[in-house]
């Protein structure tokens, strides 16, 4: 168990937090969630010890082990994979290093054999002798394959680095485990494996995601970080976002009825405080009015933005079509023989480990990149917007937002323009700050804006999530509901895949796998397809007739 007791935390004059006391129990998994700056990650420095409070204490059971994700990649670059995961339980790591270095000495003493005999003991007792079992496992279920466990992190590519720094976190069952943005960079299939090595998790486990249907599968509470304080509900995401509303619905009916009370009472005071027959009624009156007082309901540090994709003309039936396209990248073949056809309405959400490919695709659609074979064909009545994983050239210049956004408008009025940025929460002197100096979360704003901006009618997303906060990411989620044009994008966070995509493309090894269905009957027709290739059953027939010729 770990609790905040009285927990303040000061930034100059502002308080981030006030006087915060929650406390976290075994068995449970809280999601920590606030908007952006609201303090979420400052709050798990607190409690790892990573930053001290300025009033207060953080509490922990005696002799419980804590573990927290960290966040450096390059922290752990000289060690091997195997031994960095195994580096989750500091101790264990120690010993083993230890035992290593006694064992090698060539005047092994009697002294030296007793405290071998010591580390033995603590080394079993730490369940030592499954250490690397432990870790093989925990890599391979992240998706890092046998082969990869033994090199150097150094020779890893960065999004295996957040895998291994993952499974170190996770490793020798700690008793509280504190987990920032852990979906983040993870593949789907890795996403999922978190969720069930979570969800069956025994001990106390708190986690900062912006990824709504990750926290609605782990949480038993929800921890809602806000005005300097932290709220716990019993619950997971939805729980809390319906618990919330209600909450502030309650509260501003209660003020209604209070409100209309108070001018009930106002009225009759005006109209009978001078008749002496009726002064005792009004002083009597007046005091009733005295004691009714209005609850406070402040404005939340949530702020939505408003994301509006408006097509400057209709979509026509011929939309896209690919025929035979093939990419070599860096001496790897990603994409070989890929053939497909984009229809009106069509909203493709492409799906699987493969991430690279997708993003190569998308490039060569947006003009970015030429195949080395085939050809594509947007339809005469398309407009296309993109939206890049890596959007770093896109803000290297001296422009300030303003005049950024402005050379992809037809509009160049600056009050036009700047309609656009309010919608997406640039207020006021935001718009002359230059974008080179804007954060990840800025510039994604930026860049929906953007498509916005341009009225497009085909959207290319890859990954537009990244680096936006809940509040943005349902802006964004409703905004692709309801585009009426056709969408082709990639993203990791399966409430927007689910919601948005009636048509599920995957890049595999062996081909393109194309399917008209929602993001998860695609998953649970996936799952029955490895089942049985694993049971090695044949394919359901629907034809009894072909059936019964075979």
């Amino acid at each position: 168990m770990i609790s905040a007791v009285n927990v303040t935390l000061r930034l100059g004059k502002k308080a981030l937090f006030e006087d915060v006391n929650i406390k976290f129990t075994p068995g449970n998994c809280y999601g920590l969630i606030g908007a952006n700056g609201a303090g979420k990650s400052t709050f798990l420095k607190i409690l790892s010890g990573e930053l001290e409070p300025t009033k207060g204490e953080v509490i922990m059971d005696p002799g419980e082990r804590l573990s927290i994700l960290k966040q450096d990649h390059f922290q752990y670059d000289e060690y091997p994979v195997l031994d960095t995961v195994i580096m989750g339980n500091q101790r264990l790591y120690e010993i083993m290093k230890e035992k290593d270095a006694l064992y090698a000495k060539e005047d092994f003493s009697d002294e030296d054999g007793v405290k071998a005999a010591e580390l033995e003991g603590e080394f079993a007792t730490l369940n030592g002798w499954e250490a690397e079992a432990d870790a093989a496992t925990l890599l391979n279920g992240l998706g890092i394959e046998t082969d990869q466990h033994y090199k150097i992190m150094s020779e890893l590519p960065a999004a295996m680095k957040v895998k291994v720094l993952l499974a170190q976190a996770l490793f020798g069952n700690p008793d509280v485990l504190l987990l920032d943005e852990p979906t983040n960079h993870l593949d789907l299939d890795a996403i999922a494996w978190l969720e069930e090595f979570l969800i069956n998790f025994d001990n106390t486990v708190i986690v900062v995601s912006h990824d709504r249907y990750f926290l609605n599968k782990v949480c038993t509470h929800t921890a809602d970080v806000d005005y300097g304080k932290i709220q716990l509900y019993a619950g997971n995401y939805d729980f809390w976002y319906e618990s919330s509303q209600l909450m502030i619905k309650q509260q501003k009916e209660a003020n209604k009825k209070k409100e209309e009370k108070i001018k009930e009472l106002q009225e009759f005071i005006q109209r009978f405080s001078a008749n002496a027959s009726k002064s005792k009624q009004a002083t009597s009156r007046k005091r009733a009015l005295e004691k009714i007082e209005l609850d406070d309901i402040r404005p939340s540090s949530r702020k939505y933005p408003y994301i509006d994709f408006r097509p400057n003309r209709d979509i026509g039936n011929e939309v896209l079509t690919v025929e035979k396209l093939s990419k070599t990248v860096d001496g790897v073949k990603v994409l070989d023989n890929i053939s497909f056809t984009i229809n009106k309405g069509d909203k493709v959400a492409f799906v699987g480990p493969n991430t690279i490919a997708t993003t190569t695709l998308f490039r060569i659609l947006a003009g970015e990149l030429e195949p080395d074979e085939g050809n594509y064909k947007w339809g005469v009545t398309t407009s296309c917007g993109y939206f890049p994983k890596d959007f770093t050239n896109e803000f290297d210049n001296d422009l300030i937002i303003v005049d950024w956004l402005t050379q992809y408008s037809e509009e160049k009025d600056a009050t036009y323009v700047r309609g656009f940025l309010g919608r997406m929460l640039f207020a006021g002197e935001d718009g002359v700050k230059k974008v080179k100096v804007l954060s990840g979360g800025e510039k994604v704003r930026c860049l929906l804006s953007k498509l916005m901006i341009m009225g497009s009618n085909v959207l290319v997303l890859d990954e537009p999530t990244n680096h936006l906060d809940m509040e943005s990411i349902t802006a964004l989620n409703n905004g692709m509901i309801k585009f009426p044009g056709v969408i082709l994008f990639s993203s990791q966070d399966h409430q927007l895949l689910q919601t948005t995509a009636n048509r599920i493309m995957e890049l595999t090894n062996t081909g393109l796998i194309d399917k008209q269905t929602t993001y998860d009957e695609y998953l649970e027709n996936d799952e029955l397809a490895r089942k049985r290739q694993i049971m090695n059953m044949p394919e359901p027939v629907d034809d009894l007739e072909e059936a019964a010729g075979d």
